[in-house]
């Protein structure tokens, strides 16, 4: 790789010389906001611990400020892109970098095996570093985690209000099911906040970084794995109702019905008025077998 005698891509004076440049505007559809701390990219890097060892897809490089900083620690970057405005840029923001594959795609389009097998040597591991539009950090987060791609972490700035739903604890009132869902494939946690004011244009509200690990293969091994997420997704169809409420509005009403849940709540000792917001990982894995063992699938 060679070094870049340019002003880093992340400083406010080059992001804008980049805009002014290319004629660039933000694209809302899009979720564009170009992040003009260095400390902070850096910041980034080390949450992911990203270095020569690893291999890093990020999702959404922008204008490359923080692809160039992934490039320094990695082995190597592919950047997926789906503005098609910005893959001229990025070959020339990111020239001097000669780790780095741009593409232009959607990541909800993408199939990520076929993407690392074709790009990395297999030698490396590989995490996924992105800076999410607000509007589709959780269909993306989703897709990541049901993917079977063979990755090791997932390190992604979110809206604030989003990371602390997707780390809450059981009890509380973020504990849902995309914090179940995120749970079930990865230790999660918030590396840091960001400040709204950090962004060009700046957002409305405050950011922070996600960093989510996979578990071990067969942390949690449901008999039914499509069962278990559509049980997941029920049970906090309406939070304020009970479990035995949900299960009933998913699983039907008939008094055999009503007999195989009873007997499945009871093998997994998990009490039928109870909200969903208390039960663990672990609760919902065990739940979702009992229900399977009553020959028992959701609608």
């Amino acid at each position: 790789m060679t070094e870049n005698h340019n002003p880093e891509i992340g400083s406010g004076t080059r992001t804008r010389a980049i805009m002014e440049a290319y004629g660039l505007t933000f694209k809302k559809s899009l979720g564009q906001n170009f992040l003009t701390d260095l400390n902070i990219l850096n910041k980034i890097v080390t949450a992911a611990e990203v270095s020569d060892a690893d291999d890093v897809i990020e999702i959404g490089p922008g204008i490359g400020a923080l692809t160039e900083q992934l490039a320094k620690a990695a082995h190597q970057v592919v950047a997926l892109e789906i503005d098609e405005r910005l893959i001229p840029v990025l070959g020339e923001t990111l020239a001097d970098y000669h780790n780095i594959t741009v593409l232009h795609g959607d990541i909800l389009a993408t199939d990520l095996s076929a993407l690392i097998a074709e790009h990395f040597d297999g030698q490396h591991p590989v995490k996924i570093v992105a800076n999410l539009p607000y509007y589709i950090t959780t269909p993306i987060v989703l897709h990541l985690l049901d993917e079977e791609a063979d990755f090791a972490s997932i390190t992604v700035m979110m809206q604030k209000e989003v990371a602390e739903r997707l780390t809450a604890h059981p009890g509380t009132k973020d504990y849902g099911s995309l914090t179940v869902g995120v749970a079930y494939s990865t230790d999660s946690e918030i590396a840091f906040t960001v400040p709204k004011t950090v962004f060009v244009p700046s957002p409305k509200v405050d950011s922070a970084i996600v960093s989510m690990k996979k578990k071990a293969a067969n942390a949690y091994q449901p008999k039914n794995e499509v069962n278990f997420k559509r049980l997941v997704r029920g049970s906090f169809m309406h939070k304020r109702k009970s479990l035995w409420n949900n299960l009933l509005g998913f699983y039907g009403k008939d008094e055999n019905i009503k007999s195989k849940l009873t007997l499945a709540l009871k093998a997994a000792e998990i009490e039928p008025g109870i909200r969903a917001e208390r039960l663990t990982v672990g609760d919902f894995v065990r739940l979702s077998d009992c229900l399977e063992d009553q020959g028992l699938s959701p609608k």
